[in-house]
């Protein structure tokens, strides 16, 4: 070893390879750059936080990786392959799952309904009518799945309501059943658009304890949110957009402290 080169630490040496590695992603529309060469890495397991203000381009870099809205130009891997402009549907069968600031569940069909709706093992097929070993097979999956269902229906205590109809549940109700209508599908990592808007306390306290046991369970959560004490206090990472970029990424502490974040967003003071 020549005396310019050093020994990998053991943390170098441990470091797990990013469930996703986003870089120089890039969206304009109309000439206005909305995502301007953003770069992050994902580590596998934990909560990570996406903050800024409106406009910053949280919700459009949230889009662009899942290719609801083509990036212009960049690269997305996800758990080591590349993704980019893949369509939506085959990267969430590949495990990448996001929810919507708005919940889109089927509001015509009950809860339970909504939830066996998402499943990923479902593999229906016209020989299936006319073959009884798999008929067989069908109805053991389907079994599989609706012990599935029930267990996350549970998890997120709403299984009283597995038979109402989805358009009657409030707000908060709707948030827990698009999270667990996720869950359904089996991801890999899951991206929360604004999970908590709309949620009182009491219901924002039980998502954030079913989150965190997510997370020690190793599942992986990059979760945009404008309350900002929040994201501070419940994830260990946290990064920061202002006008399309990525002005800091680190751990709360660090962010906190980071003028540039005092100064372009957070309007002179950070609280957490």
């Amino acid at each position: 070893m020549s005396e310019t080169e050093t020994a990998p630490t053991e943390q170098e040496e441990t470091a797990p390879e990013p469930i996703l590695s986003v870089t120089d992603l890039r969206k304009e529309f109309s000439g206005i750059t909305a995502v301007d060469s953003v770069t992050f890495d994902i580590e596998p397991s934990g909560m990570t936080g996406l903050i800024g203000p409106n406009g910053a381009g949280k919700s459009t870099t949230f889009n662009c990786i899942t290719n609801l809205v083509s990036p212009d130009g960049g690269t997305v891997v996800f758990d080591g392959e590349d993704v980019t402009g893949m369509p939506t549907y085959r990267i969430a069968r590949k495990g990448l799952i996001r929810t919507f600031q708005i919940a889109r569940e089927l509001r015509e069909m009950t809860v339970l309904e909504n939830m066996m709706l998402t499943a990923n093992e479902q593999n229906e097929s016209p020989f299936h009518a006319v073959s009884p070993g798999l008929r067989d097979n069908v109805r053991r999956q389907e079994e599989r799945l609706l012990e599935t269902a029930w267990e996350l229906l549970e998890f997120f205590d709403i299984d009283h309501l597995a038979y109402s109809y989805a358009g009657t549940l409030s707000g908060g109700q709707r948030k827990l059943l698009e999270l667990a209508r996720a869950l359904m599908a089996d991801p890999e990592m899951l991206m929360l658009d604004e999970p908590f808007a709309g949620v009182n306390p009491t219901l924002e306290e039980r998502l954030l304890d079913r989150l965190h046991a997510l997370t020690q369970e190793g599942y992986t959560f990059l979760v945009v949110e404008h309350d900002i004490k929040l994201i501070m206090s419940n994830c260990e990472r946290v990064l920061v957009m202002h006008q399309g970029e990525l002005l800091a990424d680190g751990p709360p502490e660090f962010v906190r402290e980071d003028e540039r974040v005092i100064e372009a967003y957070l309007g002179g003071e950070v609280s957490g």
